[in-house]
């Protein structure tokens, strides 16, 4: 939502159209490098700690996600943390450019063009589900290589692949030409729950602006309270970072047993491969339902700071991007 559509919205006065440009159709894809780096420096460590849950499942490798840390440091130095790194610091850029580039362009498209015009949470929503299928295709192939190389224990002459390109190499021998998109199915199921994302990333973010900064201490109160009519309306950088880090944890919370599918399914050797619809069933008959939350944990702790850092980012480039000056 644009800077001053938000404010007519907070003033209760109706917003004039508002036309959308060039610039408003660029600036999220620009945008999104800069909350795709930021996803890097805070999520890897926490992710590489997830996957590696995820994968082992009940093999015994790890006690669980503080044990899996502990044991990566003790045995493979810190720098293990980001492994596979390289593919997600220009895979995550791209990711983030055609996510939210997308996310913004269905929403001028639901929109009709008029940024003015306020979308539903539904609609918020709808533009977030159709992002999630847009930004799938980018996804699976960095995911894929990311993955299998975070699941490689082994160092030196032992490992089965040397790096990015040896993982991408095997993929198109095993799978053909379109190889390193092996799990597209998976990945577009995971994102469809783009939906409660972006959805609630509203819901939240509407709630917050009904707030009111006062002096005294919790130092915000809901608009209407007794003694804040006149008080500030909450930053909107602070809206939008507070809503974000809510919006990932209803996201994961949703869609991990799916998360946990996928990852295995990708993952998994190449030698006789189980489907992707019939992981679900293998996962529960191997380890029952705990299997689907296993590394659950690190993964809720890492969503909240590294989305609402990345979108965070995200929006307040894009009002720089589009001369909207401060909030």
């Amino acid at each position: 939502m644009s800077t001053n559509s938000t404010q007519a919205v907070l003033e209760g006065t109706p917003a004039q159209p508002q036309m959308a440009t060039t610039r408003d159709r660029v600036a999220g894809f620009a945008a999104g490098v800069a909350s795709g780096a930021t996803k890097l420096f805070v999520g890897h460590p926490f992710d590489t700690v997830k996957i590696r849950c995820q994968i082992e499942g009940g093999h015994g490798r790890f006690k669980g996600p503080l044990d899996c840390l502990i044991n990566t440091v003790r045995q493979e130095g810190p720098r293990a943390l980001y492994k596979g790194a390289s593919i997600p610091l220009v895979g995550w850029a791209v990711m983030d450019a055609v996510q939210l580039g997308s996310l913004s362009n269905y929403r001028l498209l639901l929109q009709g063009g008029d940024k003015a015009h306020k979308l539903s949470h539904f609609e918020h929503g709808l533009a977030g589900l159709c992002a999630g299928w847009t930004v799938a295709l980018v996804a699976t192939p960095v995911e894929i290589i990311k993955m299998r190389l975070q699941v490689q224990y082994a160092s030196g002459a032992e490992r089965k692949y040397r790096g990015p390109i040896d993982v991408a190499r095997h993929l198109i021998k095993q799978y053909g030409p379109l190889g390193i998109w092996h799990g597209l199915p998976a990945t577009m199921s995971q994102r469809s729950f783009f939906f409660f994302l972006w959805g609630s990333y509203d819901v939240y973010s509407e709630w917050l602006r009904s707030f009111r900064t006062t002096p005294s201490f919790p130092y915000l109160a809901k608009a209407g309270s007794s003694g804040v009519a006149e008080g500030r309306p909450v930053s909107e950088k602070l809206v939008n970072f507070l809503a974000g880090g809510l919006a990932a944890n209803t996201f994961w919370c949703l869609c991990y047993p799916v998360d946990v599918v996928k990852n295995r399914f990708m993952t998994q050797g190449d030698k006789n491969p189980i489907p992707f619809r019939k992981m679900f069933r293998h996962v529960y008959r191997t380890e029952g339902l705990s299997g689907f939350v296993r590394g659950f944990v690190p993964t809720f702790i890492r969503a909240f700071p590294t989305n609402a850092s990345a979108i965070f980012v995200w929006e307040s480039t894009v009002r720089l991007l589009k001369n909207e000056g401060r909030q």
